[in-house]
């Protein structure tokens, strides 16, 4: 199943790696190599999962990109965060930490089973409310849910993702003179189909008012987005615990 993904990952960051290529500066390999990273399988399946809920959220209100900016920042602040270590330690940082990627990598697919279960209405707040009544709301919720969602979407590294960052992105991070502030270049590039995409929805005017009053189309978007974020969690389970 992996195999499958990495194909159709490979077939759409073919021509972003062919800018990689001819690319010389330093900031600009970074871009290019968070674009590819994008359409690595496991952020692949995160970005996707991303523009499902806050493409829901921007039926339900007009403040979705509050969100949407601070998914993205976590994003950033993880690669930035991962970047700045490598660029402290040295290369050998990367054989230390890989035994920790695997297990985010796995985690990520029952969270998105669970996340889709929760927009159908599967499981209620009063199901879990005893197993989360301790933790303060804004973790679970908003802005600072929505940072560490996108966080630990970033941390779930797959093989082809550790390659990019570490094994391509790393070596030009610690020979330039600014590589310190190349993995944040790099997070910004991953972000890009999530801007885009939502940056769509806004711009065709699939958010406010207009869709604020149609309270049965948010209903039914609700429940596709829960359905295909089930589905992607299923792929993913599928994938990374095979």
């Amino acid at each position: 199943m992996y195999q499958e993904i990495s194909k159709i990952s490979q077939f759409l960051s073919e021509p972003f790696m062919s800018l990689y290529y001819g690319a010389e500066a330093p900031i600009i390999v970074a871009f290019l190599l968070g674009l590819i990273g994008a359409l690595a399988p496991c952020q692949l399946t995160g970005n996707i999962s991303a523009i499902t809920l806050y493409g829901n959220r921007s039926l339900q209100s007009c403040r979705y990109w509050d969100d949407v900016t601070f998914f993205i920042l976590g994003k950033i602040v993880v690669f930035s965060g991962l970047g700045l270590l490598v660029w402290m330690v040295g290369r050998n940082f990367e054989e230390n930490i890989i035994v920790l990627f695997p297990v985010f990598r796995k985690a990520m697919g029952p969270f998105l089973i669970f996340l889709g279960l929760f927009l159908l209405g599967v499981i209620r707040l009063n199901i879990i409310n005893k197993l989360t009544n301790k933790i303060p709301l804004k973790l679970r919720s908003g802005k600072t849910g929505s940072f560490l969602m996108g966080a630990s979407f970033s941390i779930a590294f797959c093989p082809t993702m550790f390659v990019i960052f570490f094994v391509t992105l790393m070596p030009v991070v610690l020979t330039s003179t600014y590589g310190m502030v190349l993995p944040t270049v790099f997070g910004i590039g991953t972000s890009i189909p999530v801007l885009l995409v939502m940056g769509v929805i806004s711009f065709l005017g699939l958010s406010g008012s207009l869709l604020k009053r149609s309270k049965k189309v948010g209903l039914w978007v609700q429940r596709i987005s829960g359905v295909t974020i089930i589905l992607l969690g299923i792929l993913d389970t599928i994938t990374y615990w095979a």
